[in-house]
């Protein structure tokens, strides 16, 4: 009943291996990736944290114009630094305001 199929005329010249490469040839050797720092404006975090009552990540980093993980870590830095406190959230979604002090 069944059995292999006969190749077309298109597919005859095609050789099965040239058309499959091997995973190591597909990203090992090549150029490595320069590696990227983002440093977030603080006159422009502050300000943006002074005229709201609390900032989520997610708020500032589309503020900003950054990367959520950048204001993520723009905000614990300023958290260790007292500038600002964490006044809510859970699981990663965060509120932050403006220390007091």
């Amino acid at each position: 009943m069944g059995g292999a199929k006969k190749p077309t005329t298109a597919n005859k010249d095609k050789s099965p291996k040239d058309s499959k490469k091997s995973k190591k040839d597909k990203g090992e050797g090549g150029p490595r990736k320069a590696e990227i720092t983002v440093m977030v404006n603080e006159k422009q975090a502050m300000k943006i944290l002074e005229s709201s009552k609390v900032v989520t990540v997610q708020d500032m980093a589309r503020q900003t114009g950054i990367k959520i993980s950048a204001a993520n870590k723009f905000l614990i830095d300023a958290t260790k630094k007292g500038t600002v406190k964490r006044v809510g959230g859970y699981a990663g979604h965060h509120l932050y305001q403006l220390s007091s002090s």
